[in-house]
């Protein structure tokens, strides 16, 4: 997959996420429909972050993989925090930081295709 691929891709999961997110805006929507559609919208993202991950990792070597997983680990548990309340889970928060996420990982996706993986671009 090339660069201008995986930026076509990128910018329609967050055109995809603004549309998805703005109707579950509708104020006549019930409560029930808008954490339907906003959990709807976060396992896209997940699903999309979980593909680049894999496809990430099977460029790296021994120490990348390490790396990505430490970094990967430690971004799960920032984003539990920041987006939990006493146990409930913030959808468009959370939706938010995989986005961010996903777009960390194709961006160091494409660096390994284009320049040779830098470890250290990993955290």
């Amino acid at each position: 997959m090339n660069y201008m691929t995986l930026k076509l891709m990128t910018i329609f999961a967050l055109a995809t996420y603004a549309y998805a997110a703005s109707s579950c805006d509708d104020q006549l929507a019930s409560g029930y429909d808008r954490t339907y559609c906003q959990n709807q919208i976060y396992q896209e993202a997940d699903r999309e972050l979980n593909e680049n991950y894999k496809k990430l990792r099977a460029t790296l070597d021994g120490e990348g993989r390490a790396r990505l997983k430490q970094s990967q680990k430690r971004w799960i548990e920032d984003r539990n925090y920041e987006c939990s309340f006493r146990g409930t889970i913030e959808l468009g928060c959370a939706t938010q930081k995989t986005i961010s996420r996903l777009n960390f990982l194709q961006d160091r996706l494409r660096e390994c295709r284009a320049s040779g993986c830098r470890n250290s671009m990993l955290y």
